[in-house]
């Protein structure tokens, strides 16, 4: 979750959490994009790769936006995860994003809860997320929000497919 800067806006009097539809494209697209560029990443997503992942004949991801009735001002991507040893259904909070100067007003915290919810609704046995490890402020926003730290041990290999 990226940094506030000075800047804070007046909290619109209501935000509505909901699921992404079709017209959201655009400006989630450039939510990730600003979230990408927070990282010091290109972003490569188009409103067309979203719209196949979203919506298209096998939707991969989930998206939840932040709807001011306006605007949208943040949004969460929820991706699948299974523990085959277990026989557990997960979800990851891959993406959660709040536009700057919307942050410090419950607004992460909304989405936050809103995938609870879509992930327990799917028979999920749990919710991970992931932040940097220098990112302090996630790290307490994850615990203030009852996530526990899992340290990642091992090595990730990835293989191109293209």
């Amino acid at each position: 979750m990226p940094e506030d800067t000075e800047i804070s806006l007046i909290r619109p009097p209501v935000v509505n959490i909901r699921a992404a539809k079709p017209r959201d494209l655009p400006q989630l697209n450039e939510m990730i994009a600003l979230l990408a560029a927070h990282h010091g990443d290109a972003a490569a997503m188009t409103p067309e790769t979203l719209e196949r992942d979203l919506f298209g004949s096998h939707p991969w991801i989930q998206a939840l936006v932040a709807d001011t009735g306006s605007e949208l001002i943040g949004y969460a991507i929820l991706v699948p995860l299974y523990r085959a040893q277990e026989g557990k259904r997960g979800m990851d909070l891959h993406h959660l994003f709040v536009r700057d100067g919307h942050r410090g007003h419950g607004i992460g915290q909304h989405l936050v809860n809103r995938a609870r919810d879509c992930a327990r609704a799917l028979g999920c046995g749990y919710l991970s997320v992931s932040a940097a490890t220098g990112n302090f402020a996630a790290h307490r926003f994850y615990e203030q929000m009852d996530f526990t730290a899992r340290p990642v041990t091992g090595m990730r290999f990835l293989q191109a497919l293209a």
